[in-house]
């Protein structure tokens, strides 16, 4: 049951981080308005697109997953604050902002899930020494 809801929340996240990819690279206006408006235009969203790239392959790699979500995590985390500061919820900006909580859930799961794989702290989540 735990390796089914593994796959069904890194399929889930890293769907939701590639599928945006196309409006940040493209300059797809929405994209630009939204990264304009919190003082990040352009640099800013080529660089969150690097890195829900990165997150989302990271995901789908068995050895990487743990690190994938806390990317992912962090990214979200900057998005669901820059909702609450700068964007606020309206024009459709809501969806967006639901999208960034489910996956900033998602991605919390995971790191539990495969916190293991992190050196380090990475024996805080091994159950068996528990």
């Amino acid at each position: 049951m735990i390796k089914i809801t593994s796959i069904v929340l890194r399929i889930f996240s890293a769907v939701i981080l590639l599928q945006t990819l196309r409006f940040n690279f493209t300059g797809h206006q929405d994209s630009v308005e939204i990264f304009s408006e919190l003082g990040m235009e352009p640099s800013g969203r080529i660089i969150i697109g690097v890195l829900e790239l990165i997150a989302g392959i990271l995901l789908l790699i068995p050895f990487s997953i743990a690190w994938g979500a806390i990317l992912a995590w962090g990214v979200m985390s900057g998005a669901i604050i820059g909702h609450f500061t700068q964007l606020g919820f309206v024009d459709g900006r809501l969806s967006m902002f639901i999208l960034s909580v489910a996956v900033w859930v998602s991605c919390s799961f995971l790191i539990v899930l495969h916190g293991r794989q992190i050196p380090v702290i990475g024996h805080m989540f091994d159950k068996s020494k528990v």
